[in-house]
């Protein structure tokens, strides 16, 4: 099992560039919002599998996390898609699952986790989704099913439509992959969109076009789904953890 975090944003909406530091170096009760996600990988029994996607001030995030972790570098910031890239020469002999999550996500427990992995194994899946389902007006993508419920696609909050807002249930970016499949898939990305990157969450779709099999695990925890964006959502999860 391997695991890649994504960890090279810059965390403008956070004012990190005020301390000097990466997003996910920002602390929540003393402690960098990476460790908490590294500690709640720790049921990955070696570390160098745990490879961290740095960029922006890179050397801080090499110095804080440089007892036994691997490395990729995304100098460009070209969305989340083209930072699992980053990683992909250290995926060249690998054959098995592969969790894709955030360095900026401070709250997902670790059973949850392990459950993703669970579901993917057990059900022979080539890209298992985690989903949130919440009541919580966050501005995620929606997982879109169609009448049988199978995952169907992935909506971006500001392409729903009313009907698509409504859905409770969200796509809070993490994934657990096929690592053989995933990276030829990644290769197919483009970055059309508004913000001209490429992004992981078209991923699973290029994968229904090859005949894949998708399958998705949720979490009731509405907690457990928020990010760190700002100085206000910083302060929510330092009282969630606390």
């Amino acid at each position: 099992m391997k695991a890649i975090i994504l960890a090279a944003g810059k965390g403008k909406r956070l004012l990190s560039e005020q301390h000097d530091m990466p997003k996910v170096m920002r602390e929540a009760l003393g402690k960098p919002l990476l460790r908490y996600v590294v500690e709640n990988l720790s049921f990955i029994e070696k570390k160098e599998d745990i490879i961290i996607v740095a960029g922006y001030k890179k050397e801080k995030v090499f110095e804080a996390f440089s007892d036994g972790y691997t490395f990729a570098v995304q100098d460009e910031q070209k969305g989340t898609g083209h930072a699992v890239n980053c990683a992909k020469d250290l995926f060249a002999d690998y054959d098995g699952p592969v969790l894709v999550c955030y360095g900026d996500m401070p709250m997902f427990k670790k059973s949850t986790y392990e459950n993703l992995v669970k579901v993917h194994e057990e059900s022979g899946n080539d890209c298992t989704i985690l989903t949130g389902i919440t009541d919580r007006k966050l501005a995620y993508g929606r997982i879109v099913r169609d009448e049988q419920g199978n995952f169907v696609g992935v909506v971006e909050d500001k392409d729903c439509t009313p009907e698509q807002k409504a859905i409770t249930e969200l796509n809070v970016g993490i994934y657990v992959f096929d690592a053989k499949k995933l990276f030829p898939c990644l290769s197919e990305l483009k970055s059309n969109n508004a913000q001209g990157e490429y992004y992981l969450t078209d991923v699973p779709s290029i994968m229904i076009s090859k005949g894949y099999k998708i399958g998705t695990y949720s979490t009731h925890d509405g907690n457990e789904i928020l990010g760190v964006n700002t100085p206000e959502e910083l302060a929510l999860c330092e009282s969630l953890l606390k």
